[in-house]
């Protein structure tokens, strides 16, 4: 497989300031293909990289209206997602990512157990809390982020297993804010941290805590929107049974952070994949086999430099590239890093076209139409 470096493929189209688009064809395994780079300067500081995500963790939409919706002139879709709940009947499916999510410096949300994410195999070494991120010092680099909370009461501190997630861990309590939406918390109590079609548990509780206080409980997880200043509980098993000593009234404290496993310097933005490229390397154990329409983004330049990668998803072109083919690209295109993001129907790359105000789809998804997704990579003009 060959490609030249992001710099000298031909046909570069400037989108704004520091950043470029181009598009080109691969020789893959399993035959011709079509990619479509935005190539994003890091030191411009005319341009910024945040998420895109549609105002809620449980909530979807087109990569096109997303950038639009935020005002950003490019983008990507970003993190797999809870697409279908066809293995628990009448259970909604929330649509939220798979792992942690920031924006702006503020998590989001973290990640849900390994077993409970959707998506291909994970890479040996690898798991839901991996990130690619853009810290304060505007470098991007590859990390984890992993939760840090707990829920104070007169009996003591109870862990925090979750925020926000479409998943908690067994036996856990999770915390859901005016951030997660509207979309019904009852999925969060389905599955186990190893399989995913586990049935929902029998034994769960919800606590409402608003300024501090709890002010209402009920014995199975609700829906509907959740007002600032308001945090939901949901326990699970042995977590549940910590929330049913909790009486409408009691004090209860409840704090989360997310913690970085490798950079000290903190996020402005980050959300959750898989890494294929560490160091120019691949990352051993990386499958060579089965081919699809992929979005990745690879970091270059030390750290100065993003290549927001997709693969078009027209009939002619289908066949796609392998996840080691994906990280053997973004190395042949600059990178030192490369980070997967989630592909098939996903696949999406917008930009802006000199003298518009509006985004188009630049690659062909595969489903022929966009699929909204719960959050992306968007490319913006500072100030």
């Amino acid at each position: 497989m060959g490609a030249a470096p992001a710099e000298a493929l031909p046909g570069a189209t400037r989108i704004a300031p520091g950043v470029t688009y181009r598009h080109y064809d691969i020789q893959a395994a399993k035959g011709l293909t079509h990619a479509h780079v935005l190539s994003v300067d890091l030191r411009d500081r005319r341009i910024r990289v945040d998420l895109l995500y549609p105002g809620a963790v449980a909530a979807r939409g087109t990569v096109s209206r997303l950038a639009e919706t935020q005002g950003a002139v490019a983008g990507v879709n970003g993190d797999f997602f809870n697409i279908t709940e066809a293995q628990h009947p009448g259970v909604e499916a929330t649509g939220a990512a798979v792992g942690p999510a920031v924006t702006q410096g503020r998590a989001l949300k973290a990640a849900v157990p390994d077993g409970q994410r959707f998506g291909p195999r994970l890479p040996p070494g690898t798991n839901t809390r991996n990130v690619i991120g853009l810290g304060t010092d505007r470098r991007a680099r590859l990390d984890s982020l992993s939760l840090d909370g707990y829920v104070g009461t007169s009996e003591g501190r109870l862990t925090l297993g979750g925020l926000n997630q479409y998943a908690l861990p067994v036996g856990s309590v999770g915390a859901f804010t005016s951030t997660w939406g509207s979309a019904s918390r009852v999925r969060a109590t389905c599955g186990t941290d190893s399989d995913r079609a586990a049935p929902c548990s029998t034994d769960t509780y919800e606590v409402t805590v608003r300024h501090s206080r709890v002010v209402s409980t009920a014995n199975h997880p609700g829906s509907g929107p959740i007002a600032r200043g308001t945090t939901v509980l949901v326990g699970r098993e042995a977590g549940a049974q910590r929330l049913r000593k909790l009486a409408k009234g009691a004090a209860v404290t409840v704090w989360h952070r997310l913690v970085a496993s490798s950079s000290w310097i903190p996020y402005r933005f980050a959300l959750g994949g898989y890494p294929v490229l560490r160091g120019g390397r691949p990352l051993p154990g990386l499958d060579d086999a089965a081919s699809a329409v992929r979005t990745a983004v690879g970091i270059a330049d030390r750290g100065r430099r993003l290549l927001l990668f997709a693969v078009d998803g027209a009939p002619e072109y289908r066949s796609g590239l392998t996840i080691a083919e994906v990280a053997e690209a973004l190395r042949d295109l600059g990178s030192a890093e490369a980070f997967s993001l989630d592909g098939g129907g996903s696949t999406t790359l917008v930009a802006r076209a000199p003298g518009t105000d509006a985004v188009t789809v630049r690659n062909h998804p595969s489903g022929g139409v966009e699929r909204p997704v719960p959050n992306g990579i968007g490319v913006f003009r500072a100030g």
